[in-house]
């Protein structure tokens, strides 16, 4: 007779115990459940980072251009390492010499051979721009601007005060381009004699259970970049011998410059090609409507097989984005940032594609590991 009333006893307890905890739960302190104040000062922390992010974001491009660097000079140490058995560091520092030497004796050749070839390019370049301008007149169509003289050099510096004005521009960009390619290359040459101290520092914010998962990812984004650095290398220098080569042989002048043009273009797809050929075709128009046909023609060969047969071929470890999200990351960047912008916008959708799938889609949404189906899947 006792066992009931202690069993109604406990059940009594327990109602009496329910309503508790679901107060409880309405108290942000006791359930865990975080404030309102508290995601009020997450949400502004995160919009203040994320402003001085977008008003820092030249800054950091240029931070990432040099972790690019790094990340080509880690490849050619990690490519050294069968030949030569030494420490990395080494290697590293014999592949900087290696690069420093080759870039100073390139600097001197072009020195001697670019500037007299450039001129008559320009020369030729701006004959036939200017007969275009012409037979535009003709129907009626001014292209160019009332302005437009037959000498380039003297509609640029019409006056004293726009040649000191265009004089005062050009040594800022000058200063401006040296200052940025220093940065990126002294950055890329700290970055990349100390990759694990560099990595582990950002690895350090991150929540230590998941610390594996991070330092994996960010290894997998350093292949990505270092297999697109090199390959788009590989690229321009198959395009700029190529072409160098066939404009050579059909005769038109300045073939090296072309060539070179040709091929740094490649560092940005889909739009640089297409400029490109315009130079060659202005050259090849007062030799001929036959020489025109062959120069436009070889070109056209030579960048179809180098964009849709070997480019894939190289970069389809590294760059698995579809190309319509690569053209639109380009347009988008190279509208707010520039050349800059232009020139580094394929890796990083690249290791933003790394990112996205690594995090969001295998770890948040738990889609599985194999993140290529993603990229090249059909609909």
């Amino acid at each position: 007779m006792d066992q009931p009333d202690s069993d109604s006893g406990m059940r009594s307890e327990e109602y009496r115990e329910l309503p508790r905890h679901e107060n409880a739960a309405d108290e942000p302190g006791e359930a865990g459940r975080p404030s309102l104040l508290a995601v009020g000062l997450t949400l502004l922390a995160a919009g203040v980072a994320l402003f001085l992010i977008w008003q820092m974001v030249s800054s950091l491009l240029l931070v990432f251009a040099g972790v690019l660097f790094a990340a080509f000079l880690d490849a050619l140490a990690r490519a050294l390492a069968p030949v030569l058995p030494l420490k990395r560091a080494w290697r590293l520092t014999l592949v900087v010499l290696l690069l420093s030497a080759l870039s100073c004796f390139g600097l001197a050749w072009g020195a001697r051979k670019l500037p007299e070839q450039t001129r008559l390019l320009l020369k030729v370049m701006d004959a036939q721009v200017d007969l275009l301008q012409e037979h535009l007149l003709s129907y009626g169509v001014d292209l160019l601007g009332p302005e437009w003289g037959r000498d380039f050099a003297q509609w640029l510096f019409a006056d004293q005060g726009r040649f000191f004005s265009h004089a005062q521009f050009l040594l800022g960009g000058a200063s401006s381009l040296l200052t940025a390619v220093l940065v990126i290359l002294f950055l890329g040459i700290l970055f990349a004699f100390d990759p694990t101290g560099h990595r582990e520092s950002v690895i350090a914010l991150v929540r230590h259970s998941h610390r594996a998962r991070a330092r994996a990812v960010m290894d997998e984004m350093g292949n990505v970049m270092r297999l697109w650095f090199v390959g788009q290398l590989i690229r321009i220098m198959l395009m700029t011998l190529c072409v160098w080569l066939a404009l050579y042989l059909i005769g038109l002048p300045g073939p090296f410059v072309l060539g070179l043009q040709a091929g740094l273009s490649n560092f940005i797809p889909y739009l640089g090609p297409i400029v490109a050929a315009i130079p060659i075709a202005l050259v090849a128009m007062p030799l001929g409507a036959s020489l025109l046909i062959w120069a436009v023609a070889v070109y056209t060969i030579i960048q179809s097989i180098e964009g849709y047969v070997i480019g894939p071929l190289i970069q389809r470890q590294a760059v698995e984005t579809p190309p319509a999200w690569t053209l639109v990351a380009i347009v988008l960047l190279g509208a707010q940032f520039g050349v800059m912008g232009v020139a580094v916008a394929m890796p990083l959708v690249a290791i933003g594609r790394v990112a996205i799938v690594r995090f969001y889609v295998e770890d948040y949404l738990g889609g599985g590991p194999k993140p290529r189906s993603i990229a090249s899947e059909q609909p």
